[in-house]
């Protein structure tokens, strides 16, 4: 029933700020923008990873009605080669601490900042990954 990620949405209340973050941290531009009716961009899409995932930057004044305004629920963790460097790189460009760099087990390594616009990011270093990606 579950195929892959297609597309994760992030929510930004200055989604030009957002989107220049997004893009200085993945050294790629977004694919694609959506204005809002002629005026400020109201989306930003990047196309990142091994399989290409979509990466969106949502205008937060298109969150369903209710959605949380500060970091919680559930933690998608992307595949990074090595945990550490990437929490250092994402503090430096001004991410805050949410889940500290954790041995899930052998091979398994996890953490999580919240990005400067209040979102979530977990990255981990799963020792599987690239022998499934080469299937």
């Amino acid at each position: 029933m579950l195929r892959g990620v297609s597309t994760v949405n992030l929510w930004a209340d200055d989604v030009e700020a957002a989107g220049r973050w997004y893009a200085e941290l993945l050294g790629v531009e977004p694919y694609f923008r959506r204005p809002d009716d002629g005026g400020p961009v109201a989306y930003y899409e990047f196309r990142i990873g091994d399989h290409q995932t979509e990466l969106g930057i949502v205008d937060r004044r298109y969150a369903p009605p209710g959605a949380p305004t500060a970091p919680g629920g559930a933690v998608l963790h992307w595949h990074v080669d090595d945990v550490q460097a990437t929490l250092d790189r994402l503090l430096s460009l001004g991410a805050e601490p949410y889940m500290p760099v954790t041995e899930r087990g052998e091979g398994f390594v996890t953490a999580a900042v919240v990005d400067p616009f209040g979102n979530v990011l977990g990255f981990m270093y799963n020792r599987h990954y690239l022998e499934v990606l080469g299937r």
